[in-house]
């Protein structure tokens, strides 16, 4: 049976803050057979595939308040694929691009964050900020060896999205 720590990352996420660090530390205490229990804000997409990648499988359930608790149960082994906590430093360093596309139609956001991320040196970052969660754009990004990490603000109307040039 699984056990799980809990992991509320809420206050960081109103407080403008970025959990990330956070939540790998949290995963790195964990011991054999136990999960995280994670609180957010909203429902943290990109860190299914973070964490799949290392072997957890995942339930979310909208709370009451429109935030969300997340369950990520140890699973199948980590895929053969580098690992995440090797290859991302746990602090992002500052974006280097500011793009606001809350404005733009699509396919535009995509097109303007594809384009400024190329031009990132190895490592640089890039945020920008979105009308909704740009769930076409992941797949493009993780072909070209980025990572991101992102979300909505406390009212719900803007996507932040931080993406990292691969290393």
């Amino acid at each position: 049976m699984t056990s799980y720590i809990d992991v509320d990352v809420r206050p960081i996420l109103r407080a403008g803050g970025e959990p990330f660090s956070v939540i790998m530390a949290a995963l790195g205490r964990l011991e054999t057979g136990q999960g995280i229990r994670l609180y957010a804000t909203f429902k943290p997409t990109p860190l299914f595939a973070v964490l799949g990648d290392k072997g957890f499988a995942h339930s979310e359930r909208a709370l009451d308040d429109g935030e969300w608790e997340i369950l990520f149960t140890p699973g199948d082994a980590p895929s053969a694929a580098p690992s995440l906590q090797a290859a991302v430093p746990n602090v992002w360093p500052d974006p280097v691009v500011q793009l606001d596309n809350r404005d733009l139609d699509p396919p535009e956001p995509m097109v303007r964050i594809l384009g400024a991320a190329d031009q990132l040196a190895p490592g640089q970052t890039l945020s920008a900020l979105l009308r909704r969660e740009p769930l076409l754009l992941f797949p493009h990004l993780e072909k070209r060896g980025f990572r991101w990490l992102g979300g909505f603000t406390p009212d719900g109307t803007t996507y932040e999205l931080t993406v990292r040039a691969p290393q």
